[in-house]
């Protein structure tokens, strides 16, 4: 798979997970599927996103820190945790944002969102559309959820994958949208349906554009 500014280097899934300086588990749906949890169970660096630490702590973890104002973390690991609180009193970003900006500033730019879907609709979709922001602000990051993996991507990208994967593209800011490797063309999408359902023909599949969008592929 290929980094945000274009280069031309494809990645295995597997390679990019190893990479990952850090995760942040948000207080969505808490991941089952295999490659969310090994991303997890692997990140040398987890920030939990308030309520999100108390399902991490309670299956036996520690977090590196959390992020939040800890009204949603239980009164006890308040009390045994309470020194890796972090509260960052920002009423115009969302926890996630929060966590993502506080690894930004030590340095940490190879990010993994978990936990960010789930339980509601309006969470996951703004979750979802900040990827853009994060990719803006300098943050190789990705999210992955149960079903997928959603990746911020600009201009030309390159990504690995097998015949008849199930791929989406989400269009926010890009023109000359266009594709190879694909089963059907792409367009100027300006809506995010009119680029889901595609699929791979081969082995890899580029995206050629100028601007920004979101590749979701489907595990």
């Amino acid at each position: 798979m290929e980094t945000n500014d274009g280069a031309s280097r494809l990645m295995t899934m597997k390679q990019i997970y190893n990479k990952v300086e850090a995760v942040v588990l948000a207080n969505g749906e808490y991941p089952t599927h295999p490659l969310p949890s090994e991303v997890l169970a692997k990140a040398p660096y987890v920030v939990c996103c308030d309520g999100a630490a108390d399902e991490y702590i309670r299956r036996g973890n520690i977090p590196d820190a959390i992020i939040g104002d800890g009204d949603s973390l239980s009164k006890e690991n308040m009390l045994r945790y309470g020194h890796l609180l972090h509260r960052i009193n920002d009423q115009e970003t969302n926890d996630q944002t929060k966590a993502v900006n506080f690894l930004l500033v030590q340095g940490k730019q190879r990010i993994a969102i978990l936990g960010a879907t789930g339980k509601r609709e309006d969470h996951t979709l703004g979750n979802i559309s900040l990827l853009i922001d994060y990719m803006r602000a300098g943050a190789d990051v990705r999210t992955y959820t149960d079903y997928s993996v959603i990746i911020p991507c600009r201009d030309v990208c390159s990504f690995a994958c097998r015949p008849k994967q199930q791929i989406s593209i989400i269009n926010f800011t890009s023109r000359d949208l266009h594709a190879e490797g694909l089963a059907y063309p792409l367009s100027d999408f300006t809506n995010w349906w009119q680029g889901t359902l595609n699929e791979c023909s081969r082995t890899e599949f580029t995206i050629k554009a100028q601007g920004e969008y979101l590749v979701i592929i489907n595990y």
